[in-house]
């Protein structure tokens, strides 16, 4: 198990602190896949690997347990909990619907700051085509959540982001397995139409580029069946 280890003084500032980061580390672990679909983890030694009690770690543990990334066996353990292919869909289904009365929002009054900004998005995530998957996963979120906040919709982008871990994990995947510069064309037509006050046409492209997972799953289930229940 490779994790990174963050900075233990900033880990001993707070027990509530603690927990959040522990909780951030271990879940982008397994977004990424560093800790693999049915590993078994350790309280004891997580504790033990970032150098804090096992009461934080627990906490954390069942944050990601709510949240459908471990599964909490009594008498067994705590697993990597399998990638549940209903919880992918589901998240897409609500992401498209939320994302596209988003774009919808931001064409029918396009604010020049904000088009620069989401051009800047594009430039850095050209920029990084060819690069590792984590650096494009964090461009995209970072794309995707401009949109919300220039549509004064940040509660509604936590709302997302609580339900598309599963999610996540398969477009991690995905991007280790495709081309990403497809994604950013996506992106740019979206733009594109945002700043040309065309809502049907902004709306026509975050739906087309939000169903793309439903394209790359089969394919990821094929080549990696035992990472999913």
């Amino acid at each position: 198990m490779q994790l990174a280890r963050p900075d233990t003084a900033s880990l001993q500032t707070m027990r509530v602190s603690v927990v959040d980061q522990l909780y951030a580390t271990l879940r982008g672990a397994i977004i990424d896949n560093d800790l693999s679909p049915g590993a078994r983890i350790s309280e004891t030694e997580i504790a033990q690997h970032y150098g804090v009690s096992r009461q934080p770690v627990r906490e954390a543990f069942i944050k990601l347990a709510n949240e459908g990334l471990l599964e909490i066996r009594p008498q067994r353990g705590t697993f990597v909990a399998k990638i549940s292919r209903l919880a992918v869909m589901d998240a897409r289904f609500v992401r498209e619907a939320v994302e596209a009365d988003i774009v919808k929002l931001l064409a029918q009054a396009p604010e020049p700051t904000l088009i620069a900004d989401l051009r800047n998005h594009l430039v850095r995530q050209r920029d990084i085509i060819g690069g590792s998957a984590r650096d494009f996963m964090e461009a995209d979120e970072a794309f995707h959540h401009t949109l919300a906040a220039g549509a004064g919709k940040e509660n509604a982008w936590r709302v997302i982001v609580e339900m598309k871990a599963q999610m996540d994990r398969v477009r991690f995947l995905s991007s280790m397995h495709f081309s990403v510069a497809r994604l950013v064309d996506q992106h740019t037509q979206l733009v594109d139409a945002i700043a040309e006050g065309d809502a049907g046409g902004a709306e026509q492209a975050i739906r087309f580029h939000l169903k793309g997972i439903q394209q790359d799953l089969p394919v990821i289930e094929q080549e990696h069946p035992e990472y999913f229940r």
